[in-house]
């Protein structure tokens, strides 16, 4: 996984519901009210994408931010995913 693609992806479907991030690094909407299971599988990680993004007004604040890149490879990493951070724009 690469760390900005999840946070352009919560960029894009903040308001929309959480973002359920897998082993295969796929990265998928779930509902607010997710169980974290599907056909008998766990994410990695829920991600609620307003907590995390809403406080920037544009995409390439959140993008370079240093403390938001580091809380999301922290989780992923926690959860025993891989991820690594792509280059700056």
């Amino acid at each position: 996984m690469i760390t900005q693609d999840i946070v352009r992806k919560c960029w894009d479907e903040a308001g929309n519901g959480n973002l359920a991030l897998w082993e295969n690094d796929t990265i998928t909407l779930v509902p607010a009210d997710y169980c974290g299971e599907t056909k008998g599988k766990k994410p990695l990680v829920v991600l609620k994408p307003i907590p995390l993004v809403n406080k920037y007004e544009h995409l390439a604040f959140a993008l370079n931010d240093e403390e938001l890149l580091i809380k999301i490879e922290d989780l992923v990493r926690a959860a025993g995913g891989q991820i690594t951070r792509g280059p700056r724009a």
